[in-house]
């Protein structure tokens, strides 16, 4: 009697056997790095996706800058907020981390939530796995509708913040364990390309929701460069505050009052101008010679996943070395600065 031919590929066999293996590792990233450097992505810190209200933000978004377009829509549940944004933060430093130590990633991540609670300074009582879950959920209801340039890629295109997510164990206590998560497809170019930068760790100490998002700012923004200047009227439009100016005003001053900022300081300067300003650092009195937004945007091109913001700080410190001469056109001077650096890579 001829033997049955046992099940094909992609068939089952159950009797007397192991399940199948359903989440096969290589589809997988597993989030086990301990002290990956909290890493955010360059998009989202520049323009105002998330709410920075305490309560149900349900408001759709519209903002537009300098050619870039988007329209944050939110679910029943709300808008992700700015500490939402921790989950997020969380798995691009996981992602850095592993691509820069040589290892194989994808946009689903397998991660442990008590690491993740740890990692960006939460409790880890049962009311913040609850709290946990709640976040994914607003992460996952929040769409996003945008031209934005990621990985050298302008799309103009709808999607979740996170694709999906999953409670894939739970203690006998009903505790979540572990969960799944699949990154936009957006957010995970800009991953690939490294257009991320480095948080300070006490970024997660921060708790008002607006402190935060001038962090955010003044890292993009100022950078490693000693110092940046932007009006009252830019920095509550590119904080996304809904706040009039006047209360947005009065809370940067309180902001200037308290210091708590890591890294940086602000400055209130005649004009209603705002000085953010690295800690540490001497600023000269010089007149700052600044550059062109669009010779920026170039710079961009050139060396698609740098941070402009560094390049031009390290530019502006070879500038300065003794013997330098000002250029007659710094915009042109730059520029053909980076492209000797790119090439040098």
């Amino acid at each position: 009697m001829a033997a049955k031919a046992g099940p094909g590929v992609g068939q089952v066999s159950t009797r007397g056997g192991l399940l199948p293996d359903r989440h096969p590792t290589s589809d997988f990233f597993v989030c086990d790095i301990f002290d990956a450097s909290p890493k955010d992505d360059m998009a989202s810190m520049e323009h105002p996706i998330f709410s920075l209200s305490t309560r149900p933000d349900r408001r759709i978004l519209s903002y537009e800058h300098n050619g870039f377009m988007v329209q944050v829509t939110p679910s029943v549940r709300g808008r992700a907020t700015i500490h939402d944004k921790d989950i997020l933060i969380y798995c691009i430093s996981q992602l850095m981390a592993a691509l820069n130590a040589g290892r194989e990633i994808s946009r689903t991540l397998t991660l442990k939530a008590h690491d993740l609670l740890v990692a960006t300074n939460r409790d880890t009582s049962g009311d913040s796995y609850t709290r946990l879950r709640e976040a994914f959920e607003r992460l996952a209801g929040t769409r996003i509708t945008t031209n934005l340039e990621t990985g050298g890629h302008e799309t103009t295109s709808g999607f979740g913040l996170i694709e999906a997510w999953e409670i894939v164990r739970k203690s006998r206590g009903g505790r979540m364990v572990s969960v799944t998560v699949t990154l936009s497809e957006w957010l995970f170019r800009a991953v690939l390309a490294k257009s991320v930068l480095t948080l300070s760790r006490d970024y997660f100490r921060l708790r008002k929701p607006l402190e935060r998002r001038i962090y955010e700012l003044a890292r993009k923004h100022c950078g490693r460069q000693p110092e940046w200047r932007v009006s009252v009227k830019v920095l509550h439009k590119k904080s996304g505050s809904t706040a009039p100016v006047r209360v947005f005003r009065a809370a940067l001053r309180r902001m200037i009052a308290q210091a708590n900022l890591p890294d940086y300081m602000l400055e209130e300067e005649p004009g209603d101008l705002i000085r953010v300003s690295r800690l540490g650092q001497v600023v000269e009195d010089s007149p700052v010679v600044h550059l062109l937004p669009d010779t920026l945007e170039t710079a961009r091109i050139l060396m698609p996943g740098a941070d402009v913001y560094a390049l031009e700080a390290e530019w502006r410190a070879v500038g300065r070395q003794p013997g330098a001469r000002p250029p007659r056109n710094p915009d042109k001077a730059f520029l053909g600065w980076v492209m000797r650096r790119s090439k040098v890579g």
